[in-house]
């Protein structure tokens, strides 16, 4: 989980007791997202990538087996709001990371969009975020949702408070 930072010589490494909590509140804290089985696939400051599995409880079209659009659209909030914890975990690395994760208790979504492009089948699918820019006060972000095949489906940005 490294990156290399612009004016950085030596990529950020985040330490496992941030990654643990950040999966915990991510995965285990924010309880919708264990209904929606949200899980962490990888966690870098450039970009953060999770997974959805498909399961009976998620169907939105039930003749087709589709993904509800709004397990897509919380899936995508989720994963932008997890790529703002990860851009400001590593922004402010010469905090402790209890304190780096505390944080993320004023982060809250002020503006989502989404784009359905294709129908949702699959078996799982991956969601994928970057932080486009980090201010003091808001975040901006965008994400995309893919199929077991790699093929776009979704497409999405969002604003966030962190302050």
């Amino acid at each position: 989980m490294e990156r290399m930072t612009k004016n950085a010589k030596h990529p950020v490494q985040f330490e496992p007791e941030f990654v643990e909590g950040l999966r915990d509140i991510f995965e285990e804290k924010i309880v919708f997202n264990q209904i929606l089985g949200l899980k962490i696939v990888t966690l870098l400051p450039e970009q953060v990538v999770a997974r959805i599995d498909m399961k009976p409880e998620l169907v939105g079209h039930y003749a087709y087996n589709r993904l509800h659009g709004g397990v897509i659209s919380a899936g995508l909030d989720a994963t932008g709001a997890l790529a703002v914890m990860a851009t400001s975990g590593a922004r402010h690395m010469d905090e402790a990371p209890a304190q780096r994760l505390h944080r993320f208790t004023k982060l809250g979504t002020i503006d989502l969009r989404v784009d359905y492009l294709r129908p949702a089948i699959g078996s799982h699918f991956e969601l994928r975020a970057e932080v486009l820019r980090l201010g003091s006060r808001v975040a901006s972000t965008r994400m995309e949702l893919f199929g077991p095949d790699g093929q776009l489906l979704s497409v999405g940005a969002a604003a966030y408070i962190v302050s």
